[in-house]
C-alpha cells in the first residue's frame, strides 16, 4: 500500500469518525461498494452483517474526536429555493422515471429472493433529496401525475418524495432526511409477495385477506434484514402501519413506542394512498385526504407532526387540479406563501364548453375577480393530465 494515508484494519478496529476507502476482505455474496465516513455505530454493524472482515481507511480524512467533527448542516430556511421550477422540472422528471424503474428492479429482486445492492437506492434517494433542496415543487408536482396501473411503483417513490419534503421542512439534518426518504422508498417492498387477487382487490378485504395483507410488513422487514440495512431504517419501515392508539400492525405499538420517523412515514403513506388513482377508483383531492388524517388524529396519527405536514404541503399543493370561478380548470404551478389560498394556476380546460384551452397562467393573488371554487380530480372531467403536463409543463411535443 504505497499511499501513506491508507491503512488496512479489521472490522473490529473500525470506529466512528474513520473514513472507509475500500473493502479489503469480505465473505458472502452481498457486494459492498460503500466509500465514506463512518458516522454512527450502526454503519459498522451493517458492514459486519454483510461479511466485511477488513477494510482500508484513509487516515487523512479521519475525524479523531467529536470536537473536530463537522457541525451538522443547518436546517434549510423554509420555502428557500435555489433554482426555479422551470429549471428543476426536467431533472425532477428524469429522477421520477429512474425511481419507478429502480422500484421495479428492487421488487423483481425481492420476488425472486435475490440480493440487491443497498447503495443503488441510497444514491438515488440522495439525488432525490438534492432535487427537493433545489426546488421541492418540481418533484412534489410529479407525485400528482399518476398512472393507474403503476400504483405499487409510484406509491413508494411518492412516499419517499413526500418524506424528503416533510423531513426538510421540520429541520432534520440532510443525512436524516436522506435516511427517512430511503425508508419511504423501501417501505413496501414486501407487497410483491402478497397475492395479486388480494393486493389489487377493489373492495373491502375480508379478515382472512387482511391477515395476509398485513404480512407485507414482515416480508419487507425480513428482506431488509437480509440485506444488512441499518436497524434504525428498518425500524421506520416496520412502523409505517403502527398507530398511536395501539391498533396498528404488525406489533401493535402505541404512543412513545413509535419513533418520530415511524409517525412521519405513517402520515405520508396514508396521504399518498388516499390521493392515488387506482385501476378501480380515482384518488381524492389533497384537502379531503388531509381532513381524514386530521379526523384520525391524535388517536391514530401524531397531531403536531400532521400539522407540520399540512404546513409543508400547503393548502393547494403544486400539481393540484382546481376549478376556478371563471369556469376554468387549472393546475397549481406555484404557491404564494403570503396568500396560501391564491396560488399561481395554469388554466387549460373550460368546464363551460368541455374542451381544452391554450394553457395560460393566472396569479390569483393579483386577480380581483377569479378565485378557486374547489379542488377537483381529473376523472371528474375525464382529463388527461399526463398529456397536459408533458406538453404544457415539460414542453414535450
Amino acid at each position: 500500500m504505497t499511499n501513506s494515508h491508507l491503512k488496512k484494519i479489521t472490522i473490529d478496529e473500525l470506529a466512528v469518525g474513520m473514513f472507509v476507502h475500500a473493502i479489503a476482505d469480505q465473505q458472502g455474496n452481498l457486494s459492498v461498494k460503500t466509500q465514506g465516513r463512518v458516522t454512527k455505530p450502526s454503519v459498522i454493524d451493517g458492514l459486519r452483517r454483510k461479511g466485511v472482515k477488513s477494510l482500508v481507511i484513509d487516515l487523512s480524512k479521519q475525524i479523531e474526536d467529536e470536537s473536530k467533527a463537522p457541525a451538522p448542516e443547518p436546517a434549510p430556511e423554509e420555502d428557500k429555493k435555489t433554482v426555479s421550477f422551470e429549471q428543476e422540472i426536467g431533472k425532477a422528471n428524469t429522477l421520477h422515471k429512474q425511481g419507478k424503474h429502480l422500484q421495479k428492479t428492487l421488487l423483481r429482486a425481492v420476488q425472486k429472493g435475490l440480493p440487491f445492492d443497498e447503495q443503488i437506492p441510497r444514491e438515488f434517494t440522495q439525488s432525490m433529496v438534492g432535487s427537493i433542496d433545489r426546488n421541492p415543487d418540481a418533484l412534489m408536482c410529479l407525485t400528482k401525475i399518476r398512472e393507474k396501473d403503476e400504483y405499487l411503483l409510484e406509491h413508494s417513490l411518492n412516499v419517499a418524495i413526500l418524506l424528503a419534503n416533510f423531513g426538510k421542512s421540520v429541520g432534520m439534518s440532510i443525512q436524516a432526511v436522506e435516511e427517512l426518504a430511503l425508508a419511504g422508498f423501501l417501505h413496501d417492498l414486501g407487497k410483491i409477495k402478497i397475492p395479486d387477487d388480494i393486493l389489487h382487490k377493489p373492495g373491502r378485504l375480508t379478515d382472512e385477506e387482511m391477515d395476509v395483507m398485513r404480512d407485507h410488513v414482515k416480508y419487507g422487514v425480513e428482506t431488509l434484514e437480509k440485506e444488512g440495512i441499518d436497524k434504525s431504517l428498518i425500524r421506520t419501515v416496520s412502523e409505517h402501519h403502527e398507530r398511536l392508539d395501539g391498533k396498528g400492525y404488525p406489533a401493535g405499538k402505541s404512543g412513545e413506542k413509535i419513533s418520530q420517523e415511524g409517525r412521519m412515514i405513517a402520515i405520508a403513506d396514508v396521504y399518498d394512498a388516499l390521493t392515488a388513482d387506482r385501476v378501480y377508483k380515482a384518488g381524492m383531492p389533497s384537502q379531503k385526504a388531509l381532513q381524514i388524517l386530521l379526523k384520525d388524529s391524535p388517536h391514530k396519527y401524531d397531531h403536531d407532526l400532521l400539522q407540520k405536514f399540512i404546513k409543508c404541503m400547503g393548502i393547494y399543493p403544486v400539481g393540484t387540479l382546481v376549478k376556478l370561478t371563471n369556469e376554468r380548470v387549472g393546475m397549481v404551478m406555484e404557491q404564494n406563501s403570503d396568500a396560501p389560498l391564491k396560488p399561481i394556476v395554469r388554466m387549460f380546460y373550460s368546464t363551460r364548453g368541455n374542451h381544452y384551452l391554450e394553457p395560460k397562467d393566472l396569479d390569483l393573488n393579483s386577480s380581483t375577480t377569479v378565485r378557486i371554487e374547489k379542488p377537483v380530480v381529473a376523472s371528474e372531467y375525464k382529463l388527461d393530465t399526463k398529456q397536459f403536463f408533458e406538453r404544457s409543463v415539460l414542453n414535450i411535443v
